[in-house]
C-alpha cells in the first residue's frame, strides 16, 4: 500500500510563485535575490501556517542555486538543488528553538557556523520558533548574529515577535507574514481537490476557509478530514455536520423572526440549536457576525468585506435589504453586550435569551431614537393576553387622612361646568375638613364661593389657595382677574390679628441654628460643617451674637446673614430676632480645642456636671 501524504505536505510549496496570500514578500526576496543584496539576518514572523518557514526553505533553496532562472526561482536541476530535494544538502540546517533552547545548543551552533559550504556560496541556518530561547541563549548568539561569518546567512521564524529580545531585532530584517484570505485560501482548496479528482461545493470550501482562520495549514488539514468523512464528494451539508458548524440557514430564518416581532419563535430556534450541542457563546458570536455582513451588503461599497459564497453572499443581500440601518446598528450592540457579559454570567441560557427578546423587540415601533449606540434595554410584554378591565370601587377616604397637604387641578371646561364642580369641590372639602377638626374648634376663615360670570374665556390660570386650619388646597381654574377680586370682595372675610412674638432663649437659637445646617445641600458642606461647630451666645433678649476666629468666615456668615436671620425668625416665632457677627479676639478661645475645655464649656452652663464629676471621681484619659 502507498504511503499517505497528508495535502499540507505533499502540496506545500517549493518556489515562490507557488506561496499563498504573501505576494508582497515574495516578490521582496526575489528582488533582493536578483540584485546580491542579501541580508546576514532575517526575522520572518506571522500567525501559525501562512508560510514562514516554506519561504525560508524556499530562500535557501533559491540563493545556493546554481543557474537561477529569469524570474529569481531556483532550477531545480542543479547539484544543490537536487541535494535539498532529497534533504541531503549540507548548506542548510534547520534547529527547533522549542527543544534546542540552551546555551549549549547555541554554543554548538555558533562553533558550525565557522565552517565554509562545500557546494554553493551559502550556509543557512533556520531557527524555528525563535521565541522559545533562553535568555542566557539569547545572549549567547547576539555577537555571531550581528557579526556572521561572510558564507553565513540565520532566518529565524517566530509567531510571536513580542517575546523577542529588542537586541535580536535590531540585528534583523523584520518580515510579517499576513493571514490568508479566505478568497485566496479557497482558490488553493479548489485547485488540490482538481488535482486529488475530488468534487466540492464553493460555499463548502469557504466554510473551510472560514474555520482556518487565515492559516493554510489549517485549511488543507481541515481539507483532508472532510474528504474522508464525504468520501471524495465535497458538499456544504456534509461539511457543517462534520465540523460542527451552525448552518447559516439558522441565522438566516432567526432574523426573519426578528424582523417579524415573533419572540416565541426566535426562542424555540435557540432550544433547537442548543439542542444538537453548539455553545450558546457560539451562538451569539455568529449571530453578530451575522448582523455585520448584513451591515456590510447594504452598501455595494462595503459588499467585498462579505467573506462568504456566491450563493451566500446573494441571500445575505436579499435580507440586507429588509433590515433598517438603525435595527443592524442596535441589535450588534446588544449582541456584542451578551458576548462581553457572557463570562461572568452565572445563569447564561437566561443571559442569551433576554438578548434575543431584546433583539426581536427593536422593530416593535417604539419611539427609540437612541440610533443603536446605547439601545433601551426594556423588555415588552411577549404574549399578548386580553385583560379584564375592572371599573375602580370608590372608597371612602377616612377622616383621619384629610388633614395632609392636598393639590387639586381643575383642566379648562366650560365656564358653567366648571364653576359648579369648583364650588361643590370646595363645598365637600369643607365639610370633611370641619370633621377633622370638630375636636379643635378654631376660627376657620369663611370660604370664598367663585360666582358664575358671563365674562370671556379665560386666558390664564389662577390659583385660589383656601386655608382651614391644618388643611391647604390649590384649586387651578381659568378665571379672570377681575372675577377672583370680585369674589373675593363678596366673600366675608376675618380680621386675623397678628401673633405676638414669642419669647427664645439661647438653647432654641443654637437648636435651630443646627437645624438649618443640617438641610444645608451637599455644595454648601463646608458652611455647614462650620456651623456644627459653632455656639451662638445670646446679648439680650432677642438679639444673639456669631463669634468666630477670622474674617474669610465672617464674610461668608454675613453674606448668608439675612437667609439665616429670616430662618430663626420663622421658626422662634419672633420677628425682632436679631444675628450679629464678630470676628474673635487673638486671646479669645472661640471653641473647644480638647474634651477637657469642651467639659469646662459645658461646666459653666450647667454646674451639675462638676458634682458627678467628683462624686464619681471621673477622669479624662
Amino acid at each position: 500500500m502507498e504511503n499517505y501524504i497528508v495535502s499540507a505536505r505533499k502540496y506545500r510549496p517549493a518556489t515562490f510563485e507557488s506561496v499563498v496570500g504573501q505576494h508582497a514578500l515574495t516578490t521582496t526576496l526575489k528582488n533582493a535575490i536578483a540584485i546580491g543584496k542579501l541580508a546576514h539576518a532575517y526575522l520572518f514572523c506571522g500567525p501559525r501556517g501562512v508560510g514562514k518557514t516554506t519561504c525560508a526553505r524556499i530562500f535557501a533553496k533559491t540563493i545556493n542555486c546554481m543557474s537561477p532562472t529569469a524570474d529569481g526561482e531556483a532550477c531545480n536541476q542543479c547539484e544543490s538543488c537536487t541535494a535539498f530535494n532529497e534533504q541531503r544538502s549540507y548548506n542548510i540546517h534547520e534547529l527547533d528553538a522549542a527543544s534546542n533552547n540552551s546555551v549549549d545548543d547555541i554554543r554548538q551552533l555558533v562553533e558550525q557556523v565557522r565552517i565554509p559550504p562545500q557546494i554553493g556560496k551559502y550556509k543557512v541556518y533556520i531557527i524555528d520558533e525563535v521565541h522559545m530561547l533562553s535568555a542566557s541563549a539569547f545572549n549567547a548568539f547576539l555577537k555571531t548574529l550581528e557579526e556572521p561569518p561572510r558564507h553565513a546567512i540565520f532566518i529565524l521564524a517566530t509567531t510571536e515577535k513580542h517575546k523577542i529580545l529588542p537586541t535580536i531585532l535590531s540585528r534583523c530584517q523584520i518580515y510579517d507574514f499576513n493571514r490568508i484570505t479566505v478568497e485566496d485560501t479557497v482558490a488553493h482548496l479548489a485547485y488540490v481537490a482538481s488535482k486529488e479528482g475530488i468534487t466540492s461545493e464553493p460555499e463548502a470550501l469557504n466554510v473551510i476557509a472560514l474555520k482556518a482562520d487565515g492559516g493554510m495549514r489549517d485549511a488543507l488539514s481541515i481539507f483532508d478530514q472532510v474528504v474522508s468523512f464525504t468520501g471524495g464528494h465535497i458538499t456544504y451539508q456534509s461539511v457543517i455536520e462534520n465540523l460542527n458548524v451552525l448552518d447559516y440557514e439558522y441565522y438566516f430564518r432567526l432574523t426573519d423572526h426578528f424582523l417579524a416581532n415573533q419572540v416565541s419563535d426566535a426562542l424555540l430556534l435557540l432550544n433547537d440549536v442548543l439542542n444538537k450541542g453548539f455553545d450558546a457563546s457560539h451562538f451569539i458570536t455568529g449571530l453578530s457576525s451575522h448582523f455585520r455582513d448584513l451591515l456590510v451588503s447594504k452598501d455595494p461599497a462595503t459588499l467585498p468585506l462579505l467573506e462568504v459564497g456566491a450563493s451566500i453572499r446573494e441571500r445575505y443581500q436579499v435580507q440586507a435589504q429588509k433590515c433598517p440601518l438603525p435595527f443592524l446598528y442596535k441589535a450588534m450592540k446588544l449582541c456584542n453586550d451578551c458576548d462581553l457579559n457572557y463570562r461572568a454570567s452565572k445563569n447564561k441560557r437566561l443571559l442569551v435569551e433576554l438578548t434575543l427578546i431584546q433583539v426581536a423587540q427593536l422593530t416593535a415601533g417604539d419611539d427609540d431614537v437612541s440610533g443603536g449606540r446605547s439601545p433601551q434595554q426594556a423588555i415588552k410584554p411577549i404574549f399578548s393576553q386580553p385583560v379584564a378591565v375592572q371599573q375602580p370601587q370608590a372608597s371612602a377616604t377616612p377622616p383621619t387622612q384629610v388633614s395632609n397637604v392636598a393639590t387639586a387641578q381643575v383642566q379648562p371646561a366650560p365656564q358653567n361646568y366648571v364653576a359648579q364642580q369648583t364650588t361643590s369641590a370646595v363645598q365637600q372639602t369643607t365639610s370633611a375638613a370641619q370633621q377633622t377638626t370638630s375636636a379643635a374648634p378654631q376660627a376657620v376663615p369663611a370660604t370664598p364661593q367663585f360666582q358664575q360670570s358671563s365674562g370671556t374665556q379665560a386666558k390664564e390660570q389662577k390659583v385660589r389657595v383656601v386655608n382651614m386650619s391644618d388643611l391647604s388646597i390649590s384649586i387651578k381654574h381659568p378665571r379672570v382677574e377681575e372675577e377672583n377680586k370680585q369674589a373675593v370682595a363678596a366673600t366675608p372675610q376675618e380680621s386675623v390679628q397678628p401673633e405676638e412674638d414669642l419669647a427664645f432663649n439661647e438653647k432654641d437659637v443654637n437648636f435651630y441654628w443646627q437645624e438649618y445646617a443640617g438641610r444645608l445641600p451637599q455644595e454648601q458642606v463646608a458652611l455647614a460643617n462650620c456651623m456644627r461647630l459653632l455656639h451662638l451666645t445670646m446679648q439680650d433678649a432677642t438679639t444673639f451674637e456669631v463669634v468666630v476666629d477670622n474674617n474669610i468666615v465672617a464674610k461668608e456668615f454675613t453674606e448668608q446673614k439675612q437667609e439665616l436671620q429670616d430662618y430663626l425668625r420663622m421658626r422662634l416665632k419672633n420677628s425682632k430676632a436679631t444675628m450679629t457677627v464678630r470676628v474673635s479676639d487673638p486671646a479669645e478661645n472661640v471653641r473647644p480645642t480638647n474634651r477637657v475645655e469642651l467639659f469646662q464649656m459645658m461646666a459653666q452652663k450647667n454646674s451639675a456636671l462638676l458634682q458627678l464629676r467628683d462624686e464619681f471621681g471621673l477622669e479624662f484619659n
